[in-house]
């Protein structure tokens, strides 16, 4: 449930931003991504990941920024939730390139 709810709001974001930054499809978007982390990780370790002293910037500027697109500010909500959420999720990027390099190990993937 939680992959299929981060999904569809990753999906969400992405239409909303395609169609000229359309406000109800990014707050969906972001409710939708949210719930979907918490589905994921569970409520406790979510509110701990993005309440960590050394993380509070940069959640402030995620929530920030949601707060802002449910305004309907869209633009400049949805820049200020990408400066969150580069800098919440600073340490997962490596992890996730790596992964990425790995796939090429893949017989079938790597003739492609």
């Amino acid at each position: 449930i939680g992959v299929g709810l981060v999904g569809f709001g990753l999906f969400f974001l992405l239409f909303g931003v395609l169609l000229y930054f359309d406000s109800v499809l990014l707050a969906f978007g972001n409710l939708l991504f949210l719930s979907g982390l918490v589905f994921i990780i569970g409520f406790r370790r979510t509110f701990t990941f993005f309440f960590q002293q050394s993380k509070l910037k940069g959640t402030s500027f995620f929530f920030g920024g949601l707060i802002v697109v449910l305004m309907r500010w869209p633009i400049l909500g949805m820049l200020l939730e990408a400066y969150g959420f580069i800098s919440l999720f600073r340490s997962f990027f490596p992890v996730a390139f790596g992964f990425l390099g790995s796939l090429a190990n893949i017989p079938l993937l790597s003739q492609v």
